[in-house]
């Protein structure tokens, strides 16, 4: 087993790996911008390098300055978390050819599945099921027309090398294509490096569920399940729940044997994530494959047990998995909320400042996986993720139930965040009825914006009025708070100032 290991990441992931490897007597090696010099996982690790200024070109995704660093602190293994290098190919090809282990899958592993095109090949020889579209990315405008017409509008457009809605665009009909596919090849050039497109069939309304695969180097998989990841913002995830309110266990294992079979096409050992896309007679098409431990996994350790950052290590070790398909059983619910500094009434907008308060809800099924604190400057330069809460109950019910406490618990001061909006789609009948889709977010907050509208000048006073009282009380304190009580609808609202009006 490793000695020491460097986590190659920032935020709550190189937290949550900092506290897998103390678990296991590991000693966990920071590594860090000039803007994260007091972050919290600095502060909890053993050692810690700084890489350089503040932009992530210059610190996490500098491939020399990380190796340099763990070979400076004596490291003989390196964790990328997810994100920034997590599934960069020559990142992990370079990790080894440093004679270091990396923690994940191999780089020719990560390359093959990495290009999404040949990812979809991959899926295709596993005789996994696909959505219409192309296996390659597309040349030019004049191919792209042809091959749509063929396949039939609508289309999406996606980045070949990379994902996480970057590169993504909608195309309904013909006259939308030159326009989005300049705009899709803009983007992923930007994100990814290079600005290859290819395009599938546009499902309407499919749910985005994935399957947690597991795989030793000595050719043993399971699968763990799957994670319903259909509430959606800009294509990106900020709900989970396992299991899927379908909770259907015959589909559950048709999928998880398909991404059994996709990993072993693709020669895959480590965490991994095989993506789908369900419709509504749920039919499943196969979408992606995250080469890296996702965002959402804890909801898969809260309901299997099994500790996910642990086996990862364990399997870089040369550890044979110690699981079988068999010995997998899933207890209870699990959902997972994304806690963004965002402003969720601007379209998501980033709110980086300071936190001047921070209590975070705990008790019975709670889990906070968060890399902030009290007085934390969240920077401007990196992703706005400050933690997830996590819930785990007996029904989907009672863990509904249990996030709503958790979330109305909740205290994170001086910057907006996505708590408020949480705290109403957990009071909203579809989410709790599990009538989930890609679209459910878009449609969230249409409903949200009619019932807002339906006495607009009665609610506009009714707020001016609680505003002030509010200001009035927390005259001492800071002026943005996300721990209030949750949001009351436009129909409360207007209850309350008609009771006013009819008192004085």
């Amino acid at each position: 087993m490793f000695r020491k290991i460097l986590i190659a990441n920032r935020g709550e992931i190189a937290v949550r790996i900092i506290r897998a490897c103390r678990d296991m007597g590991i000693t966990p090696v920071a590594v860090y911008s000039e803007a994260d010099r007091q972050a919290l996982h600095v502060r909890l690790a053993d050692e810690a390098y700084c890489l350089g200024p503040a932009p992530s070109t210059e610190s996490y995704l500098c491939i020399e300055k990380i190796i340099n660093a763990a070979r400076g602190a004596k490291a003989e293994a390196i964790h990328p978390g997810y994100g920034f290098l997590a599934e960069n190919p020559e990142f992990a090809k370079a990790v080894e050819q440093a004679g270091l282990v990396f923690i994940g899958p191999s780089w020719q592993a990560i390359d093959r599945l990495g290009d999404k095109t040949r990812a979809r090949e991959i899926a295709i020889r596993a005789n996994a099921p696909v959505v219409p579209g192309l296996t390659r990315p597309v040349g030019n405008l004049e191919e792209l027309r042809k091959k749509a017409h063929e396949v039939g509008y609508p289309i999406l457009l996606k980045a070949a090398a990379g994902g996480g809605g970057k590169g993504m665009r909608l195309v309904s009909t013909p006259d939308e294509l030159e326009a989005a596919f300049s705009m899709a090849r803009s983007e992923a050039e930007s994100a990814f490096g290079s600005g290859a497109v290819y395009f599938e069939k546009y499902l309407e309304q499919p749910r985005h569920i994935e399957i947690q695969i597991l795989g030793d180097r000595y050719g043993h998989i399971i699968h763990l399940g799957e994670r319903e990841c259909s509430v959606q913002r800009r294509h990106q995830k900020v709900i989970e729940e396992c299991p899927s309110p379908l909770n259907d266990r015959e589909l559950r294992e048709r999928m998880g044997q398909v991404a059994i079979r996709v990993a072993r096409e693709a020669g895959y050992y480590n965490a991994g994530t095989v993506e789908f896309l369900v419709d509504r007679h749920k039919h499943f098409y196969f979408l992606e494959v995250n080469t890296r431990l996702q965002v959402e996994h804890p909801v898969t350790e809260m309901v299997t047990g099994v500790d996910l950052v642990r086996e990862q290590i364990r399997i870089a070790a040369g550890e044979r998995l110690d699981l079988q398909q068999a010995d997998v059983q899933w207890h209870g619910s699990a959902i997972e909320c994304r806690i963004y500094a965002e402003d969720a009434e601007h379209n998501f907008m980033p709110c980086p400042g300071t936190i001047t308060r921070l209590r975070p809800p705990a008790g019975p099924g709670i889990r906070d996986d968060s890399g902030v604190f009290s007085g934390w400057h969240v920077p401007l330069h990196y992703d706005p993720l400050l933690g997830k809460l996590i819930a785990w109950g007996r029904t989907r019910l009672e863990a509904i139930e249990r996030t709503r406490r958790a979330l109305d618990e909740y205290v994170l001061d001086g910057i907006q965040t996505t708590i408020p909006f949480y705290r109403e789609v957990f009071r909203d009948d579809e989410f709790v009825q599990g009538k989930l889709d890609t679209g459910y977010i878009e449609r969230f907050r249409y409903r949200r914006g009619q019932h807002s509208n339906v006495v607009p000048e009665l609610v506009r006073d009714a707020a001016l009025i609680a505003g002030v009282l509010q200001c009035a009380r927390r005259a001492s304190s800071s002026n943005t708070s996300n721990h209030a009580k949750p949001v009351d609808s436009a129909w409360k609202l207007q209850g309350r100032w008609t009771l006013l009006n009819s008192r004085l």
